[in-house]
């Protein structure tokens, strides 16, 4: 039983009936071996088991748990999240239509909602204009991510032109709005704001992108 063990436990794969016999002594009872062997392991923390008529020891499966690893993927930003999140830091609180209007394209679907769910953006009132549209701005997550005070710390137009992110052939009155996080058109109280998930607010969001879809 104890060479039997040790082929089993040393081998890289399963092993067969024949396997084993081949390596045990002359006349051997090779299924009465693995009997007694898979017996003494039952309660152990590896188990003697058969897998498509071979042999193996495996975690049992009580324990399978300790084999377990968590890890936290990283995913990076589509260039259209990050031109999306850009306009929502310098512009809001911005609606999505405006959005697209300063991107020039419309959101895709889902951008938003990748920026809500990483918890760099969130949903900051209506606007006060015909249909009172939803705006968004960026969160507490946000500035911690990124190192800022306030989103008037966010780089001005001079800062940008420096660190090369702008190109210098801009068209004429091309400006960089500053941001503000303390106010603003777009920031209409919610009807029930105490709410964490907004509402009816964030169902008017997860309209828009249904709408899309169809």
């Amino acid at each position: 039983m104890r060479m039997a063990e040790a082929l089993m436990f040393a081998a890289a794969e399963p092993l067969d009936i024949d396997s084993i016999a081949a390596r045990l002594p002359d006349g051997a009872d090779v299924g009465a071996v693995i009997e007694d062997l898979q017996k003494a392991y039952e309660s152990r923390g590896v188990n003697l088991v058969r897998i498509a008529n071979k042999w193996m020891f495996r975690t049992a499966d009580d324990l399978s748990f300790l084999m377990e690893r968590e890890a936290v993927e990283q995913k990076r930003l589509s260039r259209a999240a990050m031109e999306t999140l850009a306009i929502i830091a310098y512009h809001q609180p911005v609606t999505r239509a405006e959005i697209e209007e300063i991107r020039g394209v419309s959101v895709s679907k889902g951008t938003l909602d990748v920026l809500m769910e990483t918890s760099w953006v969130r949903l900051r009132g209506r606007k006060r204009t015909p249909g009172r549209p939803v705006t968004y701005g960026t969160t507490e997550d946000f500035l911690v991510h990124f190192g800022l005070e306030n989103v008037g710390d966010l780089p001005g137009l001079d800062e940008l032109k420096a660190a090369g992110l702008l190109d210098g052939r801009l068209p004429p009155g091309f400006d960089i709005p500053n941001p503000s996080d303390t106010g603003g058109e777009g920031d209409g109280e919610f009807e029930d704001a105490a709410e964490p998930e907004y509402g009816a607010e964030l169902d008017d969001h997860l309209e828009q992108e249904k709408g899309e879809d169809d």
